[in-house]
Formats: structure tokens, sequence, C-alpha cells
């Protein structure tokens, strides 16, 4: 007979953490409501809402234990059931040159993030944080980042700066970057692609690309699902990069996995639906999951982060957020011209 005695522990082990979970998932389905009924961003009214209850993370409190693991568990499933979208058909849709354009902003972008935050006095973490957010999926990308950056006393406080300030520009973009195809006489596929290459996150991406016409919203959806797939190698890199070179914390005494477990959910749910092993169903059934899950994540960062040291953050990272997503915006058309 198997026993069921670690199976109890499990769930007693559990059972601290759900009050955090609960008021982490309140503050989810109450962002949710207010974006269907208003039109504000989820992740931005997630993160807002979470900022306004800090004192329930403060330690002693019942939810701080809960609400510490959503933002690291939980944020991880959410990066993992993003696999499910990507697929080699995918990536193979849109055309070698576009799809070249694509990893090449990415790549450059992060380059020059590197480059830029050394005038802003910020650290090589921080460049890591804010660039791949830029360069890859806006809030789903610093997230999956920040779970692998050496953990410092302002982690919280940089990953909530970082996705708010993603997701209003983001939100900028979706209103501004259509006219912007216009002046530039895109046709619909290159519209889609300069959309899909340089808006930060998803939700935007799709109202700005479909804002032009079917076929722009088309393949703005699939360029940016190109560069979604490329969170996964560029975690991997990072995390590659922070273990080898010794820069991981050092308090706890040991080096990072060589492959986070989230990243190889990621690419083991990538090549499952690649070879057509994940129904369309339980794919779309995996996206929503990961957006919900994704927002609860985002908002215990919030809870966890204290309002207070978001002023600490500075102009200079403002400029220097800014400066990444208009080299990526002017990357992307000097791309498209080029491609002719």
């Amino acid at each position: 007979m198997f026993s069921i005695a670690p199976r109890m522990a499990a769930v007693e082990g559990l059972r601290p953490m759900f009050p955090g979970l609960a008021v982490a998932t309140l503050v989810a389905v109450t962002a949710q409501f207010l974006s269907e009924h208003y039109g504000a961003p989820a992740m931005l009214m997630a993160l807002l809402l979470g900022l306004a209850l800090h004192f329930l993370a403060e330690p002693g409190t019942r939810t701080a234990p809960g609400i510490d693991f959503t933002a690291r568990s939980v944020l991880r499933l959410g990066v993992a059931l993003l696999g499910a979208r990507i697929s080699v058909e995918l990536l193979a849709g849109l055309g070698g040159p576009a799809i070249a354009l694509v990893i090449a902003g990415v790549a450059a972008t992060i380059g020059f993030a590197l480059l830029v935050t050394r005038f802003a006095g910020r650290g090589w973490s921080f460049a890591l944080l804010t660039g791949g957010s830029v360069a890859i999926c806006g809030a789903s990308a610093a997230m999956a980042i920040a779970a692998v950056l050496p953990r410092h006393e302002k982690s919280e406080r940089d990953l909530v700066f970082t996705v708010l300030a993603v997701t209003i520009l983001s939100t900028v973009a979706m209103v501004l970057y259509p006219m912007l195809a216009q002046v530039f006489a895109f046709d619909a596929r290159d519209s889609g692609v300069f959309i899909g290459g340089t808006i930060h996150d998803v939700a935007q991406v799709v109202g700005a690309g479909f804002s032009i016409s079917d076929e722009a919203g088309e393949t703005a959806t699939l360029v940016k699902l190109i560069r979604v797939s490329m969170l996964a190698p560029v975690v991997l890199i990072f995390s590659l990069a922070i273990r080898q070179s010794g820069l991981a914390n050092s308090a706890s005494g040991r080096r990072p996995p060589l492959l986070p477990g989230f990243v190889l959910g990621f690419l083991l749910l990538a090549m499952l639906n690649s070879l057509g092993l994940i129904p369309s169903a339980l794919a779309d059934l995996a996206a929503a999951l990961s957006r919900w899950a994704l927002l609860i994540a985002i908002a215990a960062v919030g809870i966890k982060t204290s309002l207070g040291r978001m002023v600490e953050v500075g102009g200079a990272a403002i400029a220097l957020l800014i400066a990444e997503t208009l080299f990526l915006g002017v990357f992307i058309v000097t791309g498209l011209h080029f491609l002719g």
C-alpha cells in the first residue's frame, strides 16, 4: 500500500501559502474586471492595486508567505505555459528575412541596453531586465528575466518599475504606432511587422495591429509570438552567463541551475506543439492559464513592493526605458526599409 503521509505533509506545507495566494488572485480578478469595463491594461491595474496593499506583505502577516510564493512559483508556471503557443510552423510562416530582422532587433536592443545603462548609473542586471523586457514581450519577459537574475534588496522595486513602465509605453505605442505606420507608408504586411516587432505587450500588439487591418493584425500577432519564442533562449543565455561568471547570489552558497525549470517547461511545450501533440483547444487553455498566472504573479509582486521605494528609481531609469523603446522602433523601421 502507498502511504498518504507524504501527500498530507505536502498539503500541510502549502496551507500557509493560501492566504497570500488568495489575496493575489482577488487582486488579479479585480484588475481583469477593471480592464474589461474601463479599457485599462490588466497588468497595470494589478500592479497599482497591489502597490496599495503593500501592508499585506509585511513580515509577520499571515499573507506574507503566500505572496512571496505567488511572486516566485506562480510566475514561473505562467512563463512555462507560454511555450504552448510556440511552434516551428509559426516561425516558418513569416519568412526568413523578417524572422532575422526580429531576432536581430531583440539582440541589438539588449546590447544597446547594456551600453547605455552605464551612462544611467545602473548595473548590468538592470540593463538585462529592462532591455529584455523591451526587446521580447514586455511584462512577461521582465518577470521571467527577474527570476534568473541575482537577488538584491531592490529586486522587487526594479521589477515593478520595469513592468509598470513597459505597460505604459505599450499603451502609448498602441495609439501612436498605427499612425506612424501610415506616415511611413507601410503596406499591411510591413505595418504588421512594425507593430509586432516593436510594441512590448501582446494585448497592445493585437489592438494596434487590428486597428489598421485584419492582415496587419494577423501579421503583427505572428511577429509578436516570434519575439515571445525568443524568451526561452534569452533567459537561458542570461542564466548560463550569470552561472559561469560567478555573479549569482553568494548568500545561498549555490550556483543557479544550468537550465531553469520554467525554461525547460517552455521549451518542452513548444516542442510538443511543434510536433502537433497539443490540440488547439488545449493550447488555448494553456495560453489563458498562462495569462492568469502572470496576472496573479504580478499582483503579488506589486504587493511585495513599497510605493515609497518606487520613487527612488529616478529619472535616469525612465529615460533608459524610453531610449530602449525608441532604439527598437528605429531598428525595425530601418530594417523594413532595407528589406524593401
